[in-house]
């Protein structure tokens, strides 16, 4: 696969990304990055819950599944799970894996919740304050997994499948990585279409994006980026597809 000039939605991506921790800081708590990996052959992650406002907050920390689910139980604790920042300071915040059974041939994936309470003070009785939950992905990631999360988005293959509705640009991704997109733009001859709400596909897998529309040729080049371990993203890729 080679690379190509950037595309426009990894551009406005990467200008989001820019704006990612002014916004988290205004909400009152922010965190360190974008995704927590925990290796297998470690015995906890950890990431930083940080306060840059001039106000002490409680936060509380858990970790649940994509779905959100408030009832379901979590192989993972976060530690501690309920403490006080106070306006300037940080915390360390541990996320340890309990005993339980999970895939050891693929990544499994949950999500890191922060959810800031706002301290009230005296004086401000009569103040509306706003809560706001931070919510970044947690990878757990088993040992001895074949290939590495750098060569998965390499492994991609990609088909186009003729649907009532129009065409769909399918990915199938055999690593045992997810790998996760900042944009997607299928080239139908000299036509972009730039695909909306695209985000993960996960290992050993298939994930369908509708393209709203028929494609006038028979193959299409599809042009996309992802977002790397460290939270960055990756220089545009791109492949064939065809029906």
């Amino acid at each position: 696969m080679t690379t190509f000039p950037r595309f426009r939605g990894a551009l406005l991506y990467a200008s989001l990304a820019l704006l990612w921790p002014v916004s988290q800081a205004s909400a009152g708590i922010m965190l360190n990055g974008t995704r927590i990996i925990l290796n297998a052959d470690e015995r906890s992650a950890s990431t930083i819950v940080s306060n840059l406002t001039s106000s002490d907050y409680a936060v509380q920390t858990w970790v649940n599944d994509a779905a959100d689910s408030k009832g379901s139980l979590s192989p993972f604790i976060a530690m501690p799970a309920l403490f006080k920042v106070r306006a300037g300071e940080e915390q360390v915040v541990r996320i340890i894996k309990t005993p339980g059974q999970l895939p050891e041939d693929r990544e499994s994936v949950f999500y890191f919740n922060a959810q800031e309470i706002p301290l009230l003070e005296q004086k401000q009785e009569n103040t509306l304050k706003v809560a706001v939950r931070t919510r970044v992905k947690l990878f757990y990631r088993p040992g001895h997994l074949p290939g590495s999360a750098q060569d998965a988005p390499g492994q991609l293959t990609w088909k186009l499948l003729a649907q009532p509705s129009g065409t769909v640009l399918q990915v199938t991704n055999p690593s045992a990585y997810h790998i996760t997109f900042i944009a997607i733009r299928v080239m139908d001859g000299d036509t972009p279409i730039e695909l909306q709400d695209v985000d993960m596909v996960a290992p050993k897998s298939t994930q369908d994006f509708p393209l709203k529309r028929r494609l006038k040729s028979g193959s299409a080049t599809v042009e996309f980026s992802i977002i790397n371990d460290y939270g960055g993203y990756s220089d545009p890729l791109k492949s064939s597809a065809t029906f």
